[in-house]
């Protein structure tokens, strides 16, 4: 039989060890795929519908001529109700510059109606010198502004991306005819009962500075996609709204005889826009 020394087989276990411990501690090498994270830096284009929640159109000014004398005088209506149409459109193309900066080119449209009455101590068209006048008038006005606008995304949580943003540009604004009904009011001269007389007053069209201002929140749909809800809020410089009368004209009147004051807007928007990168 073969007797094994105790003290020889420690020796050769302590001996073998490290040999086991060397062996475990080499793990074999796990490569991990590198994953690049595409820059927030790219075109997109949008498209968006507003509602009006409020508009006004403010210091709507009328220019009378006296063919008596060949004298004007200018005077505000007497009063004026101002419908923006409630609805607006409009599309753009943009550049997302980094995760918080982007800028964009837009177009919108949008319209209104018109309702006012004016007064004037020159005669009605037609009228008798010395005799007053009162007109009820009515019309409407289509526009389209164009808009280059920057925005600031204050961060994105959950796929949700406050921004505020604003805007400048020019607004053309087209006014139809004005319709007028005027009644003769006694003035130096009485009426002598004379009727109501219907006239028409050739709109004007002409472009306007505009600015806005934006503030509103997006959600991401799809990493190329977003869901845009926001307020804005833009205002149309007042400019030229109606020229005078066939009679007025023939008397001897020239330019301008109505102008409008700015128009303020207040809109809920709502949109998309689409990354191409």
């Amino acid at each position: 039989m073969i007797r094994l020394n105790a003290s020889a087989v420690a020796i050769a276990m302590v001996a073998g060890m490290p040999g086991i411990a060397s062996a475990a501690d080499t793990a074999p090498e796990i490569k991990v795929p590198e994953v690049s994270v595409k820059d927030a830096e790219g075109w997109y284009v949008r498209g968006d519908v507003g509602y009006a929640v409020k508009s006004n159109h403010r210091d709507t000014r009328v220019r009378s001529y006296d063919p008596a004398n060949g004298d004007y005088s200018s005077s505000n209506f007497d009063s004026s109700r101002f419908d923006g149409n409630d609805f607006s459109g409009g599309l753009g193309v943009g550049y997302q510059f980094n995760d918080l900066i982007r800028a964009d080119i837009t177009g919108d449209l949008f319209g209104g109606d018109f309702d006012g009455k004016f007064s004037s101590t020159a005669p009605c068209a037609g009228g008798t010198g010395g005799t007053g006048c009162s007109s009820k008038t009515s019309s409407s006005f289509r526009a389209g502004s164009l808009m280059v606008n920057g925005y600031v995304d204050l961060g994105t949580l959950a796929g949700f991306t406050p921004y505020v943003g604003a805007g400048i540009g020019a607004t053309r604004v087209n006014w139809d005819n004005v319709n007028a009904t005027s009644s003769c009011v006694d003035g130096a001269i009485g009426c002598g009962g004379a009727g109501s007389t219907s006239a028409r007053y050739p709109g004007e069209s002409d472009w306007r500075m505009t600015y806005a201002l934006m503030a509103g929140v997006s959600y991401d749909i799809t990493p190329n996609m977003k869901f845009d809800l926001g307020y804005r809020y833009s205002h149309v410089a007042g400019g030229d709204m109606f020229g005078y009368s066939s009679a007025d004209s023939s008397a001897g009147a020239s330019g301008t005889m109505g102008r409008d004051g700015a128009i303020n807007r207040h809109e809920i928007r709502v949109g998309l826009r689409v990354a191409t990168w």
